[in-house]
């Protein structure tokens, strides 16, 4: 069992609230006629109904304590935006591997439209589609490249922690990210604390700038492998 608590983050993520509030837009770090509308606060208070974010405090290799900041998932579509830590997964990679599977996908959803459900025909299109989907993600998690802090890395699906499945999305909450930035740099964490920044989820277990642990679900597989060696 690895842990790491908040440290002194939680001051640091009340500046972020406060940044995202200011600027209404998640690209505050350029200035604003540089700035992409699709990076704007108003998508956390539409249809993402909200998103979290994360703060980290390490040592970078000098012995300076500096912040990193991630989001979780994609922003409104995009993997990066400029000042936030970039995925654990290659984005270039994943829009090569994904393009074309992903429109089969949507053009077999349209087909299974027009035939009645449980139809001979609605069932192989159904049946065709979902293997589809499960091979891509496969493929999809077998490109996430993992590091620790032993200098060790690995392809996510042989660190999984337990013997279920990868549930969609893991290794792509706040903590993974930061913590994949902080090992490949040869930096050393201090803390990291996470809050939902947006309109509540619609299973009101998320409300607007509250706090919340990393997942069990998904980060909990993989989180033990990354803090090894910290």
């Amino acid at each position: 069992m690895h842990t790491l608590g908040p440290g002194n983050t939680l001051f640091h993520c009340r500046i972020l609230m406060e940044q995202l509030d200011d600027a209404g837009r998640a690209d505050f770090d350029v200035p604003e006629y540089e700035s992409n509308p699709d990076f704007s606060t108003d998508y956390l208070f539409g249809k993402a109904r909200g998103q979290m974010f994360g703060i980290m405090t390490y040592l970078d290799t000098d012995g300076q304590e500096k912040t990193a900041k991630a989001f979780s998932g994609q922003y409104n579509g995009y993997w990066e935006i400029p000042g936030w830590v970039p995925p654990v997964i290659n984005a270039d990679e994943f829009y090569t591997l994904t393009t074309d599977t992903e429109q089969e996908i949507k053009q077999l959803g349209r087909e299974l439209a027009k035939h009645p459900s449980k139809s001979p025909l609605h069932v192989e299109l159904s049946t065709k589609r979902k293997k589809l989907s499960q091979s891509l993600m496969r493929e999809i998690h077998s490109i996430y490249t993992v590091h620790n802090f032993r200098g060790e890395t690995s392809p996510m699906p042989d660190i999984i922690y337990g013997s279920k499945g990868i549930p969609t999305g893991t290794g792509d909450c706040c903590a993974p990210k930061l913590l994949n930035f902080a090992a490949r740099k040869g930096y050393t964490p201090l803390g990291i604390a996470e809050f939902f920044y947006g309109l509540e989820n619609r299973s009101a277990t998320r409300s607007h700038k509250m706090f919340y642990p990393s997942c069990t679900d998904k980060c909990g597989l993989i989180l033990g492998y990354m803090l090894c060696g910290l």
